[in-house]
């Protein structure tokens, strides 16, 4: 530990009562800030501070558990996982598949931590340039890592690849994942209000406003996107409102990308109204130079078979027993 630290500031005065909750955000930053940045030892802070090394041990953990200190534990990727990634890529042609540690636990998967990182990585290699855009989906997968820590892409303008104002639940509200990335990235958001599936006369007027064609023409413009990938509808517990359980063809499907639903082969899967859903197309997912898909659990596996041959992903982020699952899936398929 460095002994080199910045003059002493005013004390902030700590209500040193045992009670860390009653401790202020402003304390504890500046306790985080001396300790994990200046490489200051407890002892200096408590002096800097003029409070108590206990005092500082209990600021240092609320500031972890608040979230104002972020510590990031990763896993080092095994040889055999890299042989699975790299085998996965051949057999689905894909440029990449890039492998985080195991999502699951005993409280779920936590995307965020995971695979957050992977992404990171993924998206900093992407050469993204400002003015550039890049596409977010709806979905948990993403919603979920759109609270990881992102690169700094400065001027690169974050669009959502569907509408979603009417949803309620907020994995499917595509503008909080495209504010959520934005900010993360330092980029600048664009945003949609629109439903995803509106009317027949809201979906025309929809079609003249400005802020609406502003989207659509960065739908054009993209040259990358991250996306999720979802199971078959019928294995599904949570679909967007506007999907119609009813439907015998569409709860066949194999999957989707942006609400946009695919057979086994990558084809579209119809459905009604789908001519009136407020989304990109597959064919605008197939003519990016990237398409990263965040995708883990083994109910996942036809969707990102047929999402892969089809054309619609580049790149998968995904977890090591998903690897594994879907490079069976993909030779008992191949043999």
């Amino acid at each position: 530990m460095s002994s080199d630290v910045d003059p002493a500031p005013a004390p902030l005065s700590p209500r040193d009562d045992g009670a860390s909750s009653r401790f202020s955000p402003d304390l504890m930053y500046a306790a985080a800030q001396m300790y994990y940045l200046q490489d200051a030892t407890q002892a200096q802070v408590s002096a800097r501070l003029g409070t108590s090394r206990a005092t500082v041990s209990r600021l240092l953990s609320e500031a972890r558990r608040q979230g104002i200190v972020r510590i990031e534990v990763v896993p080092p990727a095994t040889a055999d996982d890299g042989d699975v990634a790299a085998r996965l890529a051949a057999a689905l042609g894909l440029r990449g598949v890039h492998l985080g540690s195991d999502s699951r636990g005993e409280r779920g998967p936590d995307l965020g931590v995971t695979l957050g990182p992977v992404v990171a990585r993924v998206l900093a290699s992407t050469g993204l340039q400002p003015g550039d855009v890049l596409l977010v989906s709806s979905g948990r997968s993403t919603y979920e890592v759109s609270q990881a820590e992102l690169p700094h892409l400065p001027g690169v303008r974050v669009a959502p690849t569907v509408g979603g104002t009417d949803q309620v639940d907020a994995w499917y509200q595509t503008n909080e994942a495209t504010r959520r990335v934005a900010e993360r990235l330092g980029a600048t958001p664009l945003f949609l209000f629109a439903p995803a599936l509106p009317g027949q006369g809201l979906y025309e007027e929809l079609l003249d406003d400005p802020g609406t064609r502003r989207v659509l023409t960065a739908w054009d413009e993209a040259r990358v996107a991250i996306v999720g990938v979802g199971a078959p509808p019928r294995t599904r517990t949570s679909l967007a409102s506007f999907v119609d359980r009813g439907d015998p063809v569409l709860m066949g499907a194999s999957g989707d990308v942006c609400n946009r639903f695919f057979d086994e082969e990558g084809r579209p899967v119809p459905f009604r109204g789908a001519e009136r859903l407020v989304a990109t197309t597959l064919e605008h997912l197939r003519r990016l130079e990237r398409c990263i898909a965040v995708a883990v659990g083994s109910e996942k596996v036809p969707s990102l078979l047929a999402a892969a041959r089809a054309g619609l992903i580049t790149d998968l982020v995904t977890d090591p027993p998903t690897a594994r699952a879907l490079l069976a899936a993909a030779h008992a398929s191949s043999g």
